[in-house]
């Protein structure tokens, strides 16, 4: 279909199951208009590619609800996929190039004869490009190039893994075309999270990749990091009369990044003392007796941070049998637990460089006071600025919206919605391409 084609369809309705299931029926007029501006974008963009072909995709951003900074050492989370996602108009073609333009930045193309590391390309998402192309040609597939227009609603910096729905979304578009869209999603998290360490030049864990990709409300436990054990629920929050609010406090991430890779490198410093990677593999026991000796070689917060990992560790697989059994009032008491344990062993509310800047303990102090002891509030992925998450009785969400709003600014505070799908092809076909010019 051509872009002339998809708008007329667009326009009349015909995709509109689609876009219900992705975001729900109140939203399809404006998703609607969302992706017809992108397809005309996506024609201003490549305008010697608006008669050939051209497909849609989308992939979710992801809310963590419960184990903060576990995923790295190997341990259990819950979080789910949510209704903010990143999409793409797409036309392929067999020039071995990948271009991707996304709104606000300049072009990237990414030429496939040659998918070394590329220094100079660290910190771009050119890198992440590059390095999923390199994954899927190391694993023999014979991919081709495309052109594609991307634009996100996922607030960068907000915790909703922004980085992660990207990586996810290149992965699927690869995927439908070169491999008839067969690869489960967690090797489509691999991919992601590969390209994110190796070209990127950043160290992740797997937890935002694996929920970007399967989608829905999902509990991981990632011991066996090969293999992670995946399993999903279909009830939302708001079936139990909460809804997941997100406020972006609007602190500075800049300059944060050591202070993020240092948690896990204080974690990985004792699992050493071990003998191990991990402190998944380290005998909590053996942990606690030698905290003394532990004193003499290490940081006192180091200590703390590995007791909130053991903690965490066991609340989230608490957390996902309180859901399985329909327990909201313990789940809710859980992820408070969360937050405090976040806020007192973990450490990760504010940055140490700039300590009178204190958003997030801010926003969790209100949020508390605003709530009255219903619901739950914690701070919301890696922490030191950005956001916070709060579960806010459904009749409260307003209130609680325009209380945090006051404070931290207009449009600062989002609901959200748990999305089921991962990555997905929303508009298209993946039939084999003939050669093309």
């Amino acid at each position: 279909m051509s872009v002339d084609d998809v708008l007329i369809d667009l326009r009349n309705g015909k995709y509109d199951p689609q876009l219900e299931k992705l975001y729900g029926i109140m939203a399809v007029p404006k998703q609607r208009l969302r992706y017809e501006n992108a397809v005309m974008e996506f024609a201003r963009q490549f305008p010697h590619r608006v008669d050939s072909d051209i497909s849609l995709f989308s992939a979710p951003g992801r809310t963590e609800i419960g184990g903060n900074h576990t995923d790295h050492q190997h341990g259990c989370v819950l979080a789910a996929a949510v209704d903010l996602d990143v999409i793409a108009v797409v036309s392929f073609h067999n020039e071995k190039i990948i271009r991707v333009k996304s709104k606000g930045y300049d072009l990237d193309e990414v030429v496939l004869n040659d998918t070394t590391v590329c220094e100079s390309e660290k910190g771009s998402s050119a890198a992440l490009i590059r390095g999923i192309a390199a994954q899927f040609i190391n694993e023999m597939v014979n991919i081709g190039g495309f052109d594609a227009y991307t634009t996100s609603d996922i607030l960068s910096g907000s915790g909703l893994s922004s980085s992660a729905a990207f990586e996810i979304l290149i992965g699927t578009i690869i995927d439908s075309r070169f491999e008839g869209g067969s690869s489960k999603p967690i090797k489509l998290a691999k991919i992601g999270q590969y390209a994110e360490n190796i070209y990127y030049g950043k160290k992740c864990g797997l937890m935002d990749q694996a929920v970007c990709a399967a989608g829905g409300l999902v509990f991981i436990d990632f011991h066996n990091i090969e293999d992670p054990m995946i399993q999903k629920y279909d009830a939302d929050l708001s079936e139990y009369g909460y809804e997941i609010c997100i406020t972006d406090t609007r602190g500075s991430h800049s300059d944060l990044t050591d202070e993020y890779s240092a948690i896990s490198d204080e974690m990985e410093q004792i699992a050493e003392y071990f003998g191990c990677k991990h402190l998944r593999d380290v005998n909590e026991s053996e942990f606690e007796r030698s905290i003394s000796d532990l004193r003499k070689l290490c940081s006192d917060r180091a200590i703390l941070r590995v007791m909130h990992f053991f903690e965490e560790n066991r609340r989230a697989q608490r957390e996902s049998a309180a859901l399985k059994d329909g327990n909201i009032e313990s789940f809710l008491s859980l992820v408070n637990q969360s937050g405090i344990s976040s806020e007192t062993l973990l450490q990760n509310l504010y940055s140490a460089k700039r300590p009178t800047e204190q958003a997030i303990p801010l926003a969790i102090a209100l949020s508390r006071k605003i709530l009255n002891e219903k619901g739950a509030v914690r701070v919301h992925g890696g922490g030191f600025a950005g956001t916070i998450q709060a579960l806010v009785p459904s009749e409260d969400v307003e209130h609680y919206k325009s209380q945090m709003e006051a404070i931290f600014g207009k449009d600062c505070c989002y609901v959200l919605h748990i999305r089921k799908s991962g990555g997905v092809q929303v508009i298209g076909n993946t039939e084999k391409l003939s050669e093309v010019g």
